[in-house]
């Protein structure tokens, strides 16, 4: 059984900011509520399992590159075009 990917707020703010995406944006494109991506990026909510791969997916679908906790911490990136 593959590892679950783990969002942290940092990465999902981070990812928004990548994307150029509102909270509204990503929430639409996940299917969830903004405030629901709100209270996740301000640390007032832990996200449901559920809820969590929606945005994992619906971040991955907009091109970015969600980095696992390691050495230097988690992050995101950018896929590359082509």
């Amino acid at each position: 059984m593959p590892h679950a990917k783990i969002l942290s707020p940092a990465q999902c703010r981070g990812a928004r900011g990548l994307l150029n995406w509102s909270q509204g944006e990503l929430a639409d494109k996940a299917g969830v509520s903004r405030s629901t991506v709100k209270d996740f990026e301000t640390e007032r909510h832990a996200l449901h399992s559920g809820t969590e791969r929606l945005l994992i997916e619906a971040i991955e679908a907009g091109g970015v590159i969600l980095i696992a906790s390691a050495e230097f911490g988690a992050g995101v990136r950018l896929r590359r075009a082509g």
